[in-house]
């Protein structure tokens, strides 16, 4: 049964592979297209990522001077959000190949 399911899924896999390809020119337009929106959408991901920061500095600030302890937690949730936000663009560019 095992042989069988295991050459089964061989085989779809050869047909899947075997599609038809596309033009280069496509191809090429398509690359085009997702570097565009893609570098738009690594400024905003920074920009996100600097809105992160501000807004939690501020937060952090505004706790600490209002005299609430154990602020460790908020820091590192602000904290760990921007640096999520920045290590997302290199991640994405790395994904797509751009």
């Amino acid at each position: 049964m095992k042989f069988f399911l295991t050459a089964w899924c061989s085989l779809l896999t050869m047909i899947a592979v075997a599609q038809p390809g596309i033009m280069d020119g496509s191809l090429a337009q398509a690359k085009q297209d997702l570097s565009l929106s893609f570098f738009s959408a690594f400024d905003f991901a920074l920009t996100l990522a600097l809105l992160f920061g501000l807004i939690g500095a501020f937060k952090i600030y505004q706790n600490w001077q209002m005299g609430k302890d154990r602020i460790d937690s908020a820091v590192a949730a602000w904290f760990f959000a921007a640096f999520f936000m920045i290590l997302s663009g290199p991640f994405l560019r790395a994904l797509f190949g751009i």
